[in-house]
C-alpha cells in the first residue's frame, strides 16, 4: 500500500463501526456522489469566487461524514456493501497470496483512476469542459470497476472476518 492510501485511511480513521455503518449501500452509493460535487465546488469558483471554499469544505466534510451518518445496513445481501467489505478485506489482506491474481487489475484501475484523476484537475484548473468531463468519466468508471472487483474479493474470502486495516 502506497504512502498516499495510508494517509488517507488515516484521515479517514476508519473503525469497526464506521466500516460497518459504510457498509450500508446508502453510504456507498451516495459517496459516488464526491467527485462529482467536488468538481462542482471547485468549479463555482467562476461564479462565486473565493466564497468557493465553502462548497469545497462541505464536500470534504461530507467525504469524512458519509461513513458515519448511516447504520450497519440489516444485509450486506447487495452488490455496494460487498464492495465495501470487500474493500477492508483488500485493505487489509491485498499482500496476501490468496488475494494476488487482484493485485495486476487492482494496480490498472488504480492507474486509470488516478489518470483520470489528474485530467479532471486539470479541466478544472484550466476550466476547460472537456477535460473535466472526461477526466470524471474515466475516474468514477475506473473506481467504480474496482468496487466491483472488491465484491469479488469479498465474494472469494466468503464470510470470513476482515481484519482491522493497518493504519
Amino acid at each position: 500500500m502506497n504512502s498516499l492510501s495510508k494517509a488517507a485511511q488515516r484521515i479517514m480513521a476508519m473503525d469497526d463501526e464506521v466500516w460497518a455503518r459504510h457498509a450500508n449501500p446508502l453510504s456507498g452509493w451516495s459517496r459516488v456522489s464526491i467527485l462529482p460535487l467536488l468538481a462542482v465546488a471547485i468549479w463555482s469558483r467562476v461564479w462565486i469566487g473565493w466564497w468557493a471554499l465553502v462548497p469545497v469544505s462541505a464536500v470534504l466534510m461530507w467525504t469524512w461524514l458519509n461513513p458515519r451518518l448511516f447504520p450497519s445496513p440489516p444485509s450486506i445481501d447487495n452488490w455496494m456493501s460487498k464492495g465495501v467489505l470487500g474493500e477492508r478485506i483488500w485493505l487489509s489482506r491485498g499482500k496476501d497470496g490468496e488475494l494476488a491474481h487482484h493485485a495486476p487489475i487492482i494496480r490498472a484501475l488504480t492507474i486509470s483512476t488516478s489518470a483520470g484523476t489528474v485530467l479532471l484537475f486539470t479541466g478544472l484548473a484550466l476550466l476547460n469542459l472537456f477535460l473535466t468531463t472526461t477526466g470524471l468519466a474515466v475516474a468514477m468508471l475506473s473506481k467504480l470497476w474496482i468496487l466491483d472487483r472488491m465484491v469479488w474479493i469479498y465474494s472469494e474470502v466468503g464470510d470470513q472476518p476482515a481484519p482491522e486495516v493497518p493504519i
